[in-house]
C-alpha cells in the first residue's frame, strides 16, 4: 500500500502528532508499505531525509499553546506530487489545521483519513471561525479517527460525524524495561514524580501544594519534577524545601530511570488533556498512579482499578490519594499490576495494527463504490448490457 503522511507542523522539532506519525511509518515500514511524510520544517536540510519539506513554519497560539504551521501556498507542488505518488491512502494530522491539510484534500484521489489530536474543555476557536470555510475539506474525509473520546468531543463541536477512536501509542517496552535507579534519589524515601511542562494546565502548582501538606505529616518523602522547559520561577519558590528536585529537559532515552527510581506518579493536571500520554508511560514502568479526574485521563484510566482519579485543582485530595498509596504497599502493588497490563494495550504495534485495518477497509469501500459509478457509467454510454 502506498500512504502518505501529513503533518501542518515544524518537523523541526519534537512533539507529539510527528512523534505518532514517525512511529506508524517506522512500523508501516517494516511491514512493507510504501510511505511518505509530508510536512513543514524551519531547518529543511536536518529532515531532507525524513520528509517532503512543503513550507516555512510560523508560530500561531492555539489552545495554550504555540503550534508552528506553514501558510505557503503549496497547491501547485501538492497536485503534482500526489500525481506522481499514486497513493493509496492519505492520512492528514490535524486535517483542519491550515494550511498544508487543505492543499492535500482539494486534489487527492485517495482515501483520506483524517487523526484528530486535540482537545479542549471550553472548545477551539480556531474551529469555531474557520467552520465556514474548513467544513468543505472535511467532508472530503472519508474516514475519521480520534485519539480519544475527548478529541472526538472537541471536533463534534463543529463538525458532525462518526469518529473511529484509535489512542495514541507508547513504546512500551521502552518504559517496561528494569532500569538501574537513579543512585541520588535511591535512599530509602518514597519518590513522588510529576512529569511535564511548566504550563498552567499541567496543575505542577496544586502538587506542590498538596506536598507541602504532605511533608507536615512525612520525613521520608521526596517530589521530583521533570519536564521540558524552564522550572525557574518554582525553583525560586521551592528553594527552602531541598526535598523537592527539578530536573529539566531529560533525554528520553534517560527518562524512564526516573520512572524506576519513583514509588509514586502524580499527573495533576486541570484540563484540556486529550489522552494523557504521561500517564500510559507511568503504568507502563509499573508506577502506581494518582491523576486529576478529567476527561483525558478518565479516558486511559478507571478509579480504583488502574489508578486513582482525584479531584482537579484540589490540593487535599491530591495529598489524600498520594498518601493512600503511601500507606498501603499492597495497592499500589494491584494497581501497578493492573495499570502495566493495561498500558499494553497502547503498545504502537497494537495501535498500528487498528489504523491499517481502518485503512484496509475505506480502501475497499472505496473501491466499491467506484465500481458501482463505472458499471452506471457504462451503462448510461450503451458500453456494457443491463
Amino acid at each position: 500500500m502506498r500512504i502518505a503522511f501529513i503533518s501542518p507542523y515544524d518537523w523541526s522539532v519534537h512533539g507529539g502528532v510527528n512523534s505518532h506519525i514517525r512511529h506508524l511509518a517506522d512500523i508501516f515500514r517494516e511491514w512493507g508499505h510504501d510511505v511518505t511524510i509530508f510536512a513543514p520544517a524551519s531547518e529543511p536540510e536536518q529532515v531532507a531525509d525524513q520528509c517532503v519539506v512543503l513550507g516555512k513554519p510560523y508560530g500561531l497560539r492555539v489552545s495554550g499553546s504555540v503550534a508552528r504551521i506553514t501558510f505557503a501556498w503549496s497547491a501547485p507542488r501538492v497536485k503534482k506530487l500526489l500525481a506522481e505518488g499514486r497513493f493509496d491512502v492519505i492520512h492528514l494530522h490535524e486535517p483542519l489545521m491550515p494550511l498544508l491539510p487543505y492543499h492535500f484534500l482539494r486534489y487527492s484521489r485517495a482515501a483520506n483519513v483524517g487523526t484528530f489530536h486535540a482537545a479542549k474543555d471550553g472548545g477551539l476557536r480556531l474551529y469555531g471561525y474557520t467552520r465556514p470555510f474548513t467544513r468543505r475539506w472535511f467532508r472530503k474525509l472519508d474516514g475519521k479517527i480520534a485519539v480519544s473520546p475527548a478529541a472526538a468531543r472537541l471536533v463534534s463541536r463543529y463538525f458532525a460525524g462518526y469518529f473511529n477512536i484509535i489512542p495514541n501509542g507508547i513504546e512500551f517496552d521502552h518504559w517496561s524495561e528494569p532500569r538501574e535507579k537513579l543512585p541520588e534519589f535511591d535512599d530509602g524515601k518514597v519518590n513522588i514524580l510529576f512529569v511535564g511542562r511548566p504550563e498552567k494546565r499541567k496543575g505542577l502548582k496544586y502538587l506542590l501544594r498538596a506536598y507541602l501538606r504532605l511533608r507536615q505529616k512525612r520525613d521520608d518523602i521526596r517530589l521530583i519534577v521533570v519536564g521540558a522547559g524552564d522550572f525557574t520561577r518554582y525553583q525560586r519558590l521551592m528553594e527552602p524545601f531541598p526535598d523537592i528536585v527539578f530536573r529539566s529537559n531529560v533525554d528520553y532515552e534517560e527518562l524512564p530511570r526516573f520512572h524506576h527510581t519513583s514509588d509514586v506518579f502524580c499527573a495533576p493536571n486541570t484540563g484540556n488533556e486529550s489522552q494523557g500520554y504521561v500517564i500510559m508511560e507511568a503504568l507502563a514502568a509499573g508506577l502506581p498512579v494518582v491523576a486529576s479526574n478529567i476527561e483525558g485521563f478518565a479516558g486511559v484510566i478507571t478509579h480504583e482499578s488502574e489508578g486513582l482519579l482525584v479531584r482537579p485543582k484540589d490540593e487535599a485530595a491530591i495529598e489524600e490519594g498520594i498518601l493512600r498509596l503511601i500507606r498501603d504497599p499492597a495497592l499500589r502493588e494491584r494497581l501497578a499490576l493492573r495499570g502495566q497490563e493495561h498500558a499494553r494495550e497502547y503498545g504502537w504495534d497494537t495501535v498500528a495494527h487498528k489504523v491499517m485495518s481502518y485503512y484496509e477497509r475505506l480502501v475497499y469501500e472505496r473501491q466499491q463504490v467506484e465500481e458501482v459509478h463505472a458499471r452506471r457509467r457504462a451503462r448510461a454510454t450503451g458500453t456494457v448490457g443491463p
